[in-house]
């Protein structure tokens, strides 16, 4: 078992939820593995001709779902008009991406992952989007099954300064695994090195930032920021709907500028939060899910006047339209302007 403490490879091992590594680009990662493959004495990686990212050829193994919502306004989920007009109320943006390859396979099956992961905080000032605190958070780095990959391939990547990050949790066991396992563990860390460089940038802007702040997703992870007034989680996907019976026809039919009454939602490892869908457009002729969102703040901070104000704050980010993105009818366009500039300093 390789012991991520030992000094040799301090600042350079991770766990992908902790400390804040040095990055390396696929370029870097490249080249070393033509290294190795020309180094008799090394054990040779395979490389892969699948160039297509992680997030794109494995699929989502968590299945649709529905559970039950616990109603906190009012004793049961029903539809209710948002009263007044938009109104636009958020000050910055949160969202971040990421992009994991496969560089290459040893030949016991295990992968050479590259990931590349960012966040970014968008502030508007009279109108305009611009970076806040003028850069983003940026991680790369290689992500390895470090007590299934062995010493002696850690080691090739420690000496040419590559961050490696652990996809096996630090009680995992050492011994072979099946590639596909590994693969999906090597997405997971990736996810979760996006969640920690957004988490961070959500409690940065709750402690220093001014004005509410938009998130994409959730904030029940996002740490000191799940409980404070100013995250606002907006949730575009719809795996798990917190709805049963009657309550699920409440959902899915709610009309434009409709939202539901709010409910909480508890998870034993997250921060209770409380929460309600939201229709941002005519939903007729078109998919159940279409326009519909589910919105999170602090359960502390919850009122039924706060779920009616955060509901017109989201409502007036509906214009500009974020086309050509096939998520426009969900996606506000200040998000979308978070994705482009990551993209464009990211690759």
């Amino acid at each position: 078992m390789i012991d991520a403490r030992d000094p040799r490879w301090e600042g350079i091992i991770s766990a992908s939820s902790e400390g804040e590594p040095r990055g390396a680009s696929a370029t870097d990662v490249a080249r070393l593995l033509r290294r190795l493959a020309a180094d008799a004495g090394a054990a040779v990686p395979a490389t892969t001709g699948d160039e297509r990212p992680l997030e794109v050829v494995t699929l989502d193994t968590n299945p649709p779902r529905l559970e039950q919502a616990t109603p906190i306004e009012g004793g049961a989920l029903v539809a209710r008009a948002v009263p007044g007009d938009p109104t636009v109320g958020f000050a910055a943006f949160l969202d971040g991406v990421q992009i994991s390859r496969v560089m290459a396979r040893w030949s016991d099956g295990v992968p050479v992952v590259h990931g590349t992961v960012a966040a970014v905080v968008r502030e508007r000032h009279d109108g305009e989007l611009g970076t806040w605190r003028g850069r983003p958070a940026v991680s790369r780095g290689v992500y390895l099954p470090v007590a299934t990959a062995g010493a002696a391939r850690v080691d090739a990547f420690v000496r040419e300064g590559i961050p490696v990050f652990d996809t096996l949790d630090a009680a995992a066991p050492a011994g072979p695994r099946h590639p596909a396992e590994l693969l999906s563990f090597a997405r997971s860390a990736v996810q979760r090195e996006r969640e920690r460089l957004e988490t961070e940038l959500a409690e940065a802007w709750v402690a220093a930032g001014e004005g509410p702040l938009y998130v994409d997703g959730g904030i029940a992870s996002s740490g000191a920021a799940s409980q404070h007034a100013l995250a606002v989680g907006v949730v575009k996907s719809h795996r798990t709907l917190y709805a049963n019976g009657a309550d699920l026809g409440t959902v899915l039919g709610l009309g434009a500028g409709s939202r539901t009454t709010a409910f909480e939602i508890r998870s034993p490892r997250r921060t209770h939060v409380a929460s309600w869908y939201l229709r941002l457009r005519d939903a007729a002729g078109h998919d159940p899910f279409f326009g519909l969102v589910r919105v999170e703040v602090a359960r502390a901070t919850f009122d039924a006047a706060r779920a009616d104000a955060v509901s017109r704050w989201v409502l007036a980010e509906r214009a500009p339209v974020s086309l050509p993105d096939r998520r426009w009818s969900t996606m506000a366009y200040g998000i979308r302007n978070c994705e482009e500039y990551l993209r464009a300093i990211t690759g």
